[in-house]
């Protein structure tokens, strides 16, 4: 279960094909209506959730196939799923959307918020470090100092920068657009 927009503290959250249908209950999608906006919605009947979890996503009920035994869904990303209708969908919205909006502004809040996901931060420039850790390192003022684009069939290890690049550099020039005639 995630929390929902609009879900309380103190409030009584029902699962299973009896519950009504509000925001936060769980409920398998056959008996959701078409239109029904849900969330945290499972690909197999018991696995828990697996469509629309991260905050403020959520999926809509397109259609329901009853010959078929499916239902299909619009996706956050704009694609459409087909997924069995005895499977279990939250009905609203995931809470926390909008998080993206507000800026980190400092190395803290990076580092705390990297911390708990993956050794990806921080990022260090390849010309920031010492030779023998990058092909970019090293010299008395950080600069490159050759070709940042590399063939496709580089040793691993100089496969650095702009890999097969087609074009480097500024865009320059205006793209001509064909009109439409009216």
């Amino acid at each position: 279960m995630l929390a929902t927009e609009g879900m309380y503290t103190g409030q009584f959250v029902y699962c299973g094909t009896k519950a009504d249908l509000v925001v936060g209950n769980c409920l398998p999608l056959n008996r959701v209506p078409e239109g029904t906006i849900v969330c945290n919605i499972e690909a197999k009947v018991g696995d828990r959730g697996a469509f629309a979890r991260g905050s403020g996503c959520f999926a809509v009920v397109v259609s329901h196939d009853d010959d078929k035994g499916t239902t299909r869904l619009r996706l956050p990303s704009g694609g459409k799923k087909t997924v069995p209708s005895g499977v279990r969908a939250q009905i609203g919205i995931v809470a926390g959307g909008g998080r993206t909006d507000k800026p980190l502004l400092k190395a803290g809040r990076a580092y705390h918020k990297y911390r708990v996901k993956r050794n990806c931060w921080p990022k260090i420039r390849g010309v920031a470090k010492n030779p023998v850790e990058h092909p970019f390192g090293g010299g008395n003022h950080q600069h490159i100092g050759r070709p940042s684009t590399v063939a496709r069939d580089a040793p691993a290890g100089r496969k650095v920068g702009l890999i097969a690049a087609r074009r480097t550099g500024r865009l320059r020039g205006v793209k001509k657009v064909a009109q439409d005639k009216d």
